[in-house]
Order: C-alpha cells, then sequence, then structure tokens
C-alpha cells in the first residue's frame, strides 16, 4: 500500500516527546478515573443491592410470621391464595406465590413464573429461607423462599411461601451510576489533557531552546547561550549545554587564531622566497647554459641543480596560489574565450600537442579567466600524461548552462584507497610518497579555481579502464572581480 507524505509526517508527530508525554498522562487520567469510578460503582450498587434484599426479606419474613401464624392446616387454596395475596402487597411492586407439598404454586400476580423448579426443591432440601437474583426477559428479580414451620418444634407443615419482587427500580438506580461515572470520568479526562499540555509545554520549552541553540552552534554562532532558570535536571542540562559551547567556542577560536598564523607564515615565507629564487633561477640557467663546457661531475651538478631549482620555483608558486585561496584574496578576471582554441593553446606551450588526442567541438565559447583555465588543464593534462597511459584524449561538450571537459587516460586508474583524496593538498599517487617532479598541490590548485568559476572537478576509474578528470564549468559565471592577490608568478610556470 502506498504512503504518502502525510503519513511520515503523522509518524513522525507520534514518535515527538510531547504526544507521547501526553499519551501517558492521558492513559494514566483515564485508568485513575475508570478505576476510581468503577470501585465506587461495585461498592455503591452492592450496598444499593444488599439493603434492597435486607429490606424484602425482612418484610418477607414478618408477613410469612403473621399470616401463618392462625393458617388452618392442611391449607386449602383459598387459603393458600390469601397467603399469597399477604406476603406481596402493594406498596412492595412485587408477586407472592404459595404451594403445599409440592404442588402447584397459587400466585398473586404475573411474576411468579420467575420462581424455578431448582429454587423450590432448594427450599425444600434446605428447610429455610432461601434468596436468589434471577433474570427473566431482561428484568432482574430478587426471588425469596421459605417453608412454613407449624410448632416449637419447628416441623414442616408442607407449605412454600414465595416472594417475586421486581429490582427494576434498583437497574434503573444501577445506570444512573454508571451514567453518573462516566461523566464523571470525562471531565477527569479533559483536565488530565489540560495538565499534559502544561506540563509538556513546561517540560519541552527547555528542550526546544536546547535544539535551536544546538542548531545555531552547529551552523557557527559560537557565542549562542541559553538562560538557566530553576534547579531541576533540565536547568543543570542547560548549564552544561553553556559550558559546552562555551569550551567549543574557545577550542575553535584558537584553532582558527592557529589557522590564520600558519596560512600567513606560509604566505611570508612563500612571498620572502620569490626574490631569493628569481635569482637562484636566473643563475641556474646561465650554469645549465654552461653546463656542456664543464668536466667530470660539475656538468651533472649544474645540471641538477637547475632541475631542483626548478621544482623548488614551482612548489613557492603552488604554496603562494594556496595562499591566496586561503586567504580569499584570490580574483577572477573574466574573458570570453574559445574554450577549443584556450585547450589547444595549453598543449601547444607545454609541448603536449602530438601526445593529446583532441575531440574539441569548434566555436564553443565561454566566459572565463584564461589564466587559471590554463593552470586547470595543465594541472589535468599533465597528471594524466605523467601518471596515466596513452592514449590521453581531451573531449568537450557544452549544454546550455555548462562546458563539460573530460581528460581520459588509459592506465592502471586510481588507486581506490586514493581515489577519495585525489584533490587533497600534498596528495600523490605513491602512498609512500616518494620523490617526484609534482608538489602534490596542482590538483587541489586546480580543484580550487573550479570553485572560483562555481564549477567541479570529479574523478572516476570507468569500467574500460583508465581514469577520468571531469571538469565541469559554467558558461556565465558570476562578474569578474579584480584584486591584489593575482600578482604574477615567479619565472617560469609549469604543472
Amino acid at each position: 500500500m502506498r504512503r504518502g507524505p502525510g503519513d511520515g509526517r503523522l509518524a513522525g508527530w507520534v514518535r515527538g516527546l510531547r504526544p507521547r508525554l501526553m499519551i501517558v498522562c492521558v492513559l494514566l487520567a483515564v485508568l485513575s478515573a475508570v478505576t476510581a469510578a468503577g470501585l465506587v460503582y461495585r461498592q455503591a450498587r452492592d450496598l444499593m443491592l444488599a439493603r434492597t434484599e435486607w429490606s424484602l426479606v425482612n418484610e418477607f419474613r414478618l408477613r410469612v410470621a403473621t399470616l401463618t401464624e392462625n393458617m388452618q392446616h392442611p391449607p386449602d387454596r383459598p387459603a393458600l391464595q390469601r397467603l399469597a395475596n399477604g406476603v406481596a402487597p402493594s406498596f412492595l411492586d412485587a408477586t407472592g406465590a404459595a404451594a403445599y407439598r409440592g404442588g402447584g404454586l397459587v400466585a398473586s400476580g404475573d411474576d411468579a413464573g420467575a420462581i424455578t423448579s431448582e429454587l423450590r426443591r432448594t427450599v425444600l432440601d434446605r428447610n429455610r429461607l432461601f434468596s436468589q437474583r434471577v433474570v427473566r426477559s431482561g428484568t432482574p428479580y430478587l426471588v425469596v423462599g421459605t417453608p412454613v414451620m407449624l410448632g416449637k418444634q419447628a416441623k414442616s407443615s408442607g407449605v412454600e411461601v414465595y416472594l417475586v419482587a421486581s429490582l427494576a427500580k434498583e437497574q434503573r438506580e444501577e445506570e444512573l451510576l454508571v451514567t453518573a461515572a462516566r461523566n464523571g470520568a470525562i471531565p477527569v479526562v479533559l483536565l488530565a489533557v489540560a495538565l499534559a499540555l502544561v506540563a509538556a509545554r513546561g517540560v519541552l520549552r527547555p528542550v526546544r531552546d536546547l535544539d535551536r541553540a544546538a542548531r545555531r552552534l552547529g551552523a557557527g554562532e559560537l557565542d549562542t547561550r541559553l538562560k538557566v532558570t530553576g534547579g531541576d535536571e533540565l536547568a543543570r542540562l542547560v548549564e552544561t549545554f553553556n559550558a559546552t559551547a562555551a569550551a567549543l567556542e574557545a577550542n575553535v577560536s584558537e584553532l582558527r587564531s592557529m589557522e590564520v598564523q600558519a596560512r600567513r607564515f606560509v604566505a611570508d615565507v612563500s612571498h620572502e622566497l620569490r626574490t631569493p629564487l628569481a635569482s637562484i633561477l636566473a643563475m641556474a640557467d646561465v650554469f645549465e647554459e654552461e653546463a656542456g663546457h664543464l668536466e667530470g661531475d660539475l656538468e651533472k651538478a649544474a645540471r641538477l641543480m637547475n632541475l631542483e631549482v626548478g621544482r623548488l620555483v614551482r612548489l613557492v608558486e603552488d604554496l603562494m596560489e594556496i595562499s591566496r585561496f586561503d586567504a580569499g584574496a584570490a580574483r577572477l578576471v573574466l574573458d570570453d574565450v574559445d574554450a577549443a582554441d584556450a585547450i589547444r593553446a595549453c598543449l601547444r606551450t607545454r609541448g603536449w600537442a602530438g601526445r593529446v588526442g583532441l575531440d574539441l567541438p569548434a566555436d564553443m565559447r565561454i566566459r572565463l579567466d584564461p589564466r587559471r583555465f590554463d593552470v586547470i588543464m595543465a594541472n589535468l593534462v599533465g597528471n594524466a600524461l605523467r601518471h596515466g597511459a596513452p592514449p590521453v584524449t581531451v573531449r568537450l561538450r557544452a549544454g546550455p548552462e555548462t562546458v563539460v571537459i573530460e581528460v581520459r587516460d588509459a592506465g592502471a586508474g586510481v588507486d581506490p584507497r586514493i581515489l577519495p583524496h585525489v584533490f587533497d593538498r600534498f596528495s600523490k599517487a605513491d602512498e609512500a610518497r616518494t620523490r617526484s617532479d609534482g608538489s602534490g598541490l596542482g590538483l587541489a590548485i586546480a580543484r580550487e579555481n573550479a570553485r572560483l568559476h562555481g564549477g567541479t572537478i570529479e574523478v572516476a576509474n570507468p569500467p574500460e579502464g583508465g581514469a577520468v578528470f571531469t571538469l565541469t564549468l559554467p558558461r556565465h559565471p558570476r562578474p569578474p572581480q579584480t584584486g591584489p592577490g593575482d600578482a604574477s608568478p615567479i619565472g617560469r610556470r609549469e604543472p
């Protein structure tokens, strides 16, 4: 059976603390009211019936004794009729009956049918007064029977006398008791609901305040605090929350301060290294040009120095670029460019034009920052050439709002253990982090540049093998912003 959205909301409401508290309070109130009403009803009913039975039995015993004192023996039918009429006067709303030696009953009314043969045998066998409540045609009756004793020896005369009294009046009074009990329970239940609402409001208000405060705390409002009222468990919970929030604010503030200091340190170090590195790079170029005229290990040392200086320059450039992103100083300088031409220019500049297959539709214009787009493509294609296997292909596709560029290689793909961390800073394909040409910052910088455009970069290992990096950029990003953060890099710039 299908469930609508309202079913989920109803289930969530029922599982809430307020409805559960109300249900428990109402159930306790109903149980208490029903129990109290039931006990009162039972006690009142038993007392009422006992009083009625005691009154009727005493009246019946007295009348039998009076009417049989001078009764002839053996009695004839008229005598039995007088006896039956005498034990059931009109004010008792009852029927009398009499019989002699197990004969037929002589009755004064139509209710004599309530006198059963089992009752008559009981009266005769026990030879004493006996009473019983019976129901006939839906009407309750009290039936009292007794044998008539003769003389001081209390010998049985063979005469049986019965009284059948209707309990309809008592039944109506019993129904009134039930109605009164029910009418008394309803206000109790309504009062319980009102008290449950008041109690739930008093209990849940601090809980709701805690929920809202926790949400604000999770949203970054670390100065969130709650007012402590009372001295119960909820007040202590609020105090604990305030203490936790204060400790969290202090710790986060300390961590943020340390993070700012670390970023400032990296930026300052990178900036201070620019001038000496530029000089060292110029000297390294001179040494490399003269390496052919050097003898022995000097030539190898000159070329090695030039290589290592180039790596150091790239690392410093990458650190400076990362520091701009961390400081929020990176800005876009947008221009309308042909995406295919920009990709070809990137490959041509780095000498990769003959090593990469291209699937680039013509005249696909997009608004982007050409320098940052060049950095993205250089890092993606360079990563595929270094860590993948040929053929490496670049495919360009465009939709109404986005441009999608895929860089695919035919290598072994990215290690599944490393796949979630490919774009992390200083992440390398080799877990041992051995020396390599890359700094481990290239893909992180590429992702930050994509985010700056409002785009994304994703990586996957397709079933056919290799790795696929997918760059998605909006065709119309936000208006261009310029700032002092885009200083020109040192010397050379290669991924």
